[in-house]
């Protein structure tokens, strides 16, 4: 599928501006981390009414329409192709779903005596009129009434299901690490089977010569685990339970040979996972408006779309030292709107610099917390757009430890204004728990602009089905 471009339709970038901003009165212009979280933060504090900053959206989008070049210029059309002035604001989307219909968020300036007036996003859709042109009005119900939960758009990428395209970006230094402490270069993939079946919930083990634990991981419901190593250690055994098998390192050269990248072991007890954890650990400083919004907004959706009567959640929040409090945390429940109350209750504020309390949080709710549940299949989902305070890298990697061992999937969640540092620490996270690197582009046109991860092709999908979709592949 090819990426949606529809960052270039500008009648629906001023409707999401508008709406964006009758929820949350904050945007900035883009730039550095630093310049990115300081806009933000100024324009929260200095804003003096949703009314206001709705009013100059609208004016920001008017100046835009009919600048940009969009839609195809008239020396260029070929015989009975229309030009952008005969089109009208923009051209045919290629790639576009039906689903983006969602991502136009509705505003009360778009009704009128009644009628719907929102703006088609591309060329008419089946539920259209075929005679309708892009950028003219309609009176037919196409758009949801809570169109305003699915407007973020998102990529996401599995280092560990694409590894020999991660391991070629790090034998060419086009991406270095260790991160923060994080190094996932050195894996090797294992897959336990029972009977034939794989074999779920099973604790895997990489140890040493002497027998001491290198790395510890969990089965998941597809047998899979992965186990990782460190460029000065020397793997010597892959085991799970009473199945082992003998394995070598890349430090092996003297042999002519590289290390073991895959085991399969068949063993001989295998535990379905019986219930779900979700876990939603969000950045509140000032730069993250945007996303605080769309989870105040989708959450509720979220929750129901995957509800199958096993499922808590969990939701907390962080800053940083010095600002209202660095860590907030909560237990895990079913109890939907007790988690809805709480995310509603929360708004950006703080920071100041680019780092912030990422260790201490993924410390709390993570390596220290004992609610996790051995029989559950858990996630969680970590929405930031700033890395963690250098001399942090002890507390990093026990958290990343300790998720692996207890079966805890990572999936870092990278908002607009992230450095590459970011992306590079979030693929780190992901990669050695099993997790999905998740990254906001900037196809929704909210918010500023969102680094282009080095990555292969990828999809861009609404923020809503990336989240929704990671959780139900979880089960059983």
């Amino acid at each position: 599928m090819k990426r949606m471009n529809i960052r270039r339709i500008t009648a629906m970038t001023a409707a999401l501006i508008m709406s964006l901003s009758l929820i949350s009165c904050g945007s900035s212009d883009g730039g550095s981390a630093a310049d990115v979280k300081a806009s933000k933060a100024e324009t929260l504090e200095n804003s003096t009414s949703c009314a206001e900053t709705v009013s100059k959206a609208a004016e920001k989008a008017d100046d835009t329409n009919g600048s940009e070049d969009i839609g195809l210029a008239a020396d260029d059309a070929a015989p009975g192709e229309k030009t952008a002035a005969e089109y009208g604001d923009y051209s045919e989307v290629e790639g576009f779903d039906m689903e983006a219909r969602k991502s136009i968020m509705r505003s009360d300036a778009a009704l009128a005596d009644g009628e719907r007036t929102d703006v088609l996003p591309t060329a008419p859709g089946p539920e259209a009129d075929p005679d309708t042109l892009p950028g003219d009005t309609v009176t037919d119900p196409v758009i949801d009434n809570d169109a305003q939960a699915f407007v973020l758009t998102a990529g996401e990428w599995k280092d560990n299901e694409n590894w020999g395209f991660f391991t070629n970006l790090v034998k060419s230094g086009t991406v270095t690490f260790p991160v923060f402490g994080l190094d996932p270069t050195n894996r090797i993939a294992v897959t336990l089977t029972k009977d034939g079946a794989p074999a779920q919930n099973q604790p895997v083990e990489l140890v040493d010569k002497d027998g001491k634990v290198i790395w510890s991981a969990m089965s998941d419901k597809d047998g899979k685990a992965y186990v990782f190593y460190k460029k000065d250690q020397a793997p010597a055994l892959v085991r799970s339970g009473e199945a082992s098998e003998k394995v070598t390192g890349d430090s092996n050269e003297q042999q002519g040979r590289a290390g073991t990248t895959e085991v399969a072991l068949n063993v001989a007890g295998t535990r379905k996972y019986e219930d779900t954890q979700v876990m939603f650990i969000l950045d509140t400083t000032g730069s993250m408006s945007d996303e605080i919004a769309y989870l105040q907004m989708d959450f509720a959706s979220i929750a129901k779309e995957v509800d199958d009567g096993r499922t808590a959640f969990s939701v907390n929040f962080y800053r940083d030292e010095e600002d209202e409090y660095v860590t907030r945390c909560n237990p895990f429940t079913n109890d939907v709107k007790s988690v809805q109350a709480k995310i509603n209750a929360e708004y950006a504020d703080g920071g100041g610099d680019i780092p912030e309390a990422v260790a201490e949080i993924l410390e709390e709710t993570i390596t220290n917390n004992d609610q996790w549940s051995s029989s559950a299949n858990k996630i969680a989902f970590l929405i930031f757009d700033a890395p963690p305070h250098e001399g942090k890298e002890q507390q990093l990697d026990a958290a990343v430890r300790a998720a692996a061992e207890k079966g805890i999937r990572l999936v870092p969640v990278v908002s607009s204004g992230a450095e590459r540092d970011t992306e590079l620490f979030g693929r780190a996270l992901a990669a050695q728990t099993g997790g999905s690197y998740v990254f906001l582009t900037d196809d929704s046109g909210v918010g500023d602009s969102h680094l282009e991860p080095i990555v292969g092709d990828y999809e861009v999908e609404l923020l809503h089905d990336v989240i929704v979709r990671n959780i139900t592949e979880l089960r059983s």
